[in-house]
């Protein structure tokens, strides 16, 4: 896809998504954030101490902590990202650990944390597409800490969590753009197919 007017449709998808999510009924949000966990147990697969980074959501985001107290329950180690040098550090997140302002309106531990590399990544989103195109707030954040971790776990999984209604009928990308490897609504889990290729994951 050519570049040339990217950023301005992103930016209308980013608009039109978040409306559509602000919209959702506080009630509904809290089922379908449970119904997203449900799903996501049942697909993903780790070995105790595995390393899942989630995140403390802000604003009408999917609330990813009815699957963080679940993967917990199966020993993964969870962590949350804080805001360095505009950058996402990943920090390990205790049951009694204490929670710093962060920007943004997000919370994550102190510095005296454990800093850790993620092997998946529970990725928040405004819209994403059938084929696992994500829309982020456009500050870039997950984009180069997604980057960034695949030269570290090659095998690096990526799930986006999103409201089936944050759906757009084809989100635009460019070469920077990776898709995510699953992404996860309170009706389906989007997954590559068996029989398709996948050039798009770097």
């Amino acid at each position: 896809m050519t570049t040339d007017g990217i950023g301005e449709r992103k930016a209308a998808l980013r608009r039109e998504a978040k409306a559509r999510r602000d919209a959702l009924p506080t009630a509904r949000r809290i089922e379908a954030s449970f119904a997203m966990a449900e799903h996501a147990l049942a697909v993903l697969a780790f070995d105790a101490g595995t390393v899942i980074s989630a995140y403390l959501p802000i604003g009408s985001e999917v609330d990813p902590r009815p699957l963080m107290a679940a993967l917990a329950d199966r020993r993964a180690r969870l962590a949350v990202p804080a805001i360095v040098a505009g950058d996402l550090e990943f920090r390990e997140l205790l049951r009694d650990g204490v929670l710093e302002p962060q920007g943004f309106g997000t919370h994550a531990p102190g510095e005296g944390a454990a800093k850790l590399d993620p092997a998946i990544m529970l990725v928040p989103m405004l819209a994403f597409d059938r084929k696992r195109a994500r829309i982020g707030y456009g500050k870039g954040f997950y984009d180069r800490a997604i980057a960034r971790l695949s030269l570290i776990h090659p095998r690096l999984v990526t799930v986006g969590l999103a409201f089936a209604a944050q759906e757009a009928p084809a989100v635009p990308t460019d070469a920077q753009d990776r898709r995510l490897d699953l992404v996860i609504t309170e009706s389906e889990v989007l997954a590559p197919s068996a029989s398709a290729s996948e050039p798009e994951r770097r």
